[in-house]
């Protein structure tokens, strides 16, 4: 009972801290999922669009496609902790020290973005490559380019397809938000050990933090699958009209 009351104390005493904590931590995970996801988008579509015969466009996309594959091997192949201390330090050495002028939940933000937009961009790569080459070709002969294809006709299913993929990026964003402390970022991590040194009960303060990182990431995990249920609309459906009679109903029924 002793461990029960000293956990419930570390969360009356201290809940403002710690939802201070999680309210950073939620920003700074779904802006930084949401801008890698846009990241993904664009290096997708850059990574999947034909070369041109143009010798210098050709040149070009060639060029490019080097730096988003780049990119992408050294953000996937580090660590968050130490990216973030080489882009935060890294940004002081270059302006000479003034990193103390950076918002920190705004470099917290970058680097989470910049980290998630690696994997994005494989994700994309994946979900654009899944999709039946016979719809590029279906486009292209009503005479639409790789950017109206991709932006009408394949984005749009890629992303319904990526979605859980999208999902598990922004669970794994909210913990791995927990080594932005390291530069000082006030996310729920960084809230444990202001307590901890305080009421010097370290036990009873991570176990405090632990259970709000799973409250945290069961639930949104759950409202995700059900936005994802919602996405997939209703297993019985009626499709009107067909070539030989335009006022024909046929029924669709899911079996169970």
């Amino acid at each position: 009972m002793s461990f029960l009351n000293d956990v419930v104390n570390i969360f009356l005493k201290y809940y403002p801290f710690l939802l201070s904590g999680i309210k950073n931590t939620l920003i700074l995970s779904l802006v930084g999922t949401v801008a890698g996801l846009a990241v993904g988008l664009l290096t997708g579509m850059v990574r999947t669009a034909p070369l041109s015969k143009n010798p210098v466009t050709r040149t070009l996309h060639k060029i490019l496609n080097g730096i988003i594959a780049v990119y992408v091997e050294i953000f996937r192949g580090t660590p968050m902790m130490v990216q973030a201390m080489v882009i935060y330090w890294g940004y002081a050495f270059a302006t000479e020290g003034k990193t103390l002028t950076l918002n920190r939940i705004v470099a917290g933000i970058v680097i989470v973005s910049i980290n998630t937009g690696a994997y994005m961009a494989e994700i994309v790569r994946g979900g654009i490559i899944s999709i039946d080459k016979g719809q590029f070709e279906g486009a292209m002969s009503i005479g639409m380019t790789h950017s109206q294809t991709m932006i009408k006709v394949i984005l749009p299913q890629v992303i319904r397809n990526i979605l859980p993929s999208v999902s598990n990026e922004f669970v794994i964003n909210i913990k791995d938000t927990s080594v932005l402390n390291v530069i000082g970022v006030t996310e729920l991590y960084y809230f444990a050990g202001i307590i901890k040194r305080q009421n010097f009960q370290t036990f009873q303060t991570y176990f405090v933090i632990c259970v709000l990182y799973f409250i945290l990431t069961f639930s949104i995990t759950r409202l995700l699958r059900y936005v994802e249920k919602r996405l997939d609309g209703k297993d019985n459906y009626t499709i009107f009209g067909s070539q030989s009679d335009s006022a024909a109903e046929i029924h669709i029924k899911t079996e169970d």
